[in-house]
């Protein structure tokens, strides 16, 4: 009854919003971006969000290749150097001219206490004014990829968060907000104009972007629906124009509804499960005195204990990739040769390992899992459970939604013992996936979301040969010879790259790109 009674309700909010304007674009989600500070996170969800408000200086296209946005040009000038040339005529939203003197404290900002961005810029050393519109990125040794590392970094406003005391970061992983968490000051096509968290957000049209706009929508509203049913029935029932995130259970209706598309393709995001192989017992098992985690024979043990074929048929109704790799097809460095599963499934091979490493009773783990982040999360997560109990393992999943889920696992505490987590290297190449999941942890970008604490010593010495190789064929060598080590370490357990599925009315135009970015500046409506 509650359910009814609320949804009752949201229909005539959303269609309150709705009749604001003819050209008001209304859509949702399960989940809400946590901050409007676009380095409070490093998730796909908040990046995508925020980057409507705010801009990088090098951008996107509907394709996904690198082009100008705030930069209009850009050399290396040494092998250690990259000079960008800015774009001249730019406001934020206030009114505020865009300089280089923006970019260097963007840069301060982003390497700052609180910021979990810092990876994005984590092989620049100094970011250097030449000019008003003129700055050199020198960086950590050569970086012939700097250009395609920073699409996700977007540039914020020296004065504005100067005089709104939010020149530092509100660390999201201790519940800390200051004024750039509700508020935003960007450049980009939108602005923010309401905030209600967890509820509603607004967006406006900015009209002094300085870009040709490629879209025709005044005001965007999205709704956080955290219901998955009450968000496909307002979509049904015309309250919303779009939903984000399918279920899989309601592809079908929704492909027979008319007036209502899907618009559906393969994501470039790996998710896979962790476990902490590096503290000496683990915070949840009832095992002392040790970390099981350590032993490969038991992290082999439960990767042949996990039915990926039944995730993807059951779970996520045949709508997912399987993988034995990290990365997936379309990231660069992905060996099609070395995508096959470790080991099968086999539950008795599995109970055997745990045997031979002194568990023949098994023992008891908890598990983090969000429930409104990735396709039918929670699900997989009751699966992995379920497949475990029957070699022995008692899971105690600890399901929540992703603020809570990432403060958790995340850093500076990484307080988790097993886990489910997704990947998109940002630059679609494999190093964004090592440097930032399976490296020491050193909390200046790198290993910063590496949240089981793996290490191998030969892994680490590739990824630094990797960021500054210029001969691509041994580029390519060095990144297949990781991919290897981790995968034969049993760093991780990847399970599949999802098959996105966004739902819209038939008036409705949109982008839908591979790094489950959702850009409004593509958005028409008849």
């Amino acid at each position: 009854m509650r359910k009814v009674v609320w949804a009752a309700a949201l229909a005539v909010a959303l269609a309150a919003a709705g009749a604001a304007s003819a050209k008001t674009f209304r859509w949702a989600n399960d989940g809400d971006s946590n901050s409007m500070d676009p380095y409070a996170r490093q998730e796909t969800f908040l990046l995508s969000f925020d980057s409507n408000i705010y801009e990088p200086l090098v951008r996107r296209d509907r394709n996904l290749k690198a082009e100008p946005a705030l930069a209009t040009e850009w050399k290396q000038t040494a092998p250690d150097v990259w000079r960008f040339k800015l774009r001249h005529g730019v406001t934020f939203h206030d009114g505020t001219p865009f300089s280089a003197d923006d970019v260097v404290f963007s840069f301060a900002r982003v390497t700052g206490p609180g910021s979990n961005l810092a990876g994005a810029v984590a092989l620049v050393k100094e970011v250097k004014k030449i000019d008003d519109y003129t700055v050199d990125f020198i960086t950590k040794g050569p970086d012939p990829i700097l250009p395609e590392e920073i699409t996700v970094w977007d540039i914020m406003s020296k004065a504005w968060c100067e005089k709104n005391n939010a020149a530092q970061v509100a660390d999201l992983t201790k519940s800390e907000e200051n004024y750039a968490t509700n508020h935003a000051d960007g450049t980009g096509p939108f602005m923010l104009r309401d905030r209600q968290p967890d509820v509603q957000t607004t967006l406006v049209k900015n009209p002094h972007w300085w870009d040709k706009p490629q879209f025709n929508i005044d005001e965007a509203v999205f709704h956080r629906i955290a219901d998955a049913h009450t968000r496909v029935a307002a979509l049904l029932s015309g309250d919303l124009d779009m939903i984000y995130t399918v279920p899989p259970q309601d592809i079908d209706t929704i492909a027979r509804t008319p007036h209502l598309k899907l618009i559906s393709g393969p994501e470039l995001r790996t998710i896979y499960l962790g476990f902490d192989v590096d503290r000496p017992e683990l915070l949840e098992s009832n095992v002392k005195g040790k970390n099981p985690m350590k032993d490969i024979r038991v992290r082999k043990a439960f990767y042949q204990a996990i039915d990926e074929d039944a995730i993807k048929s059951k779970v996520m109704r045949g709508y997912a990739t399987p993988t034995g790799l990290m990365i997936g097809k379309g990231i660069n460095g992905f060996d099609p040769a070395l995508n096959k599963r470790l080991l099968p499934y086999d539950p008795a091979a599995a109970k055997k390992l745990l045997t031979e490493a002194g568990y023949p009773d098994g023992f008891e783990i908890g598990m983090d899992c969000p429930n409104d982040r990735y396709i039918n999360d929670e699900g997989i997560c009751t699966a992995v459970a379920a497949m475990l109990a029957k070699i022995g393992i008692t899971v105690h999943p600890l399901i929540q939604t992703r603020a809570k889920f990432f403060a958790k696992i995340l850093g500076p505490g990484y307080n988790t013992s097993f886990f489910m987590l997704g990947w998109t290297p940002a630059t679609y190449d494999a190093h964004n996936m090592l440097i930032n999941l399976l490296v020491k942890r050193t909390g200046k970008g790198r290993g910063d979301y590496n949240s089981g604490g793996y290490s191998n010593p030969r892994v680490e010495t590739l990824v630094d040969q990797i960021q500054s190789e210029t001969d691509p064929a041994k580029r390519t060598a060095e990144i297949h010879e990781a991919l290897e080590i981790v995968k034969e370490d049993v760093a991780t357990i990847p399970l599949h790259q999802q098959v996105l599925f966004w739902a819209t009315r038939d008036n409705v135009s949109l982008v839908q790109q591979a790094d489950d970015y959702f850009a409004l500046r593509f958005v028409n409506m008849k």
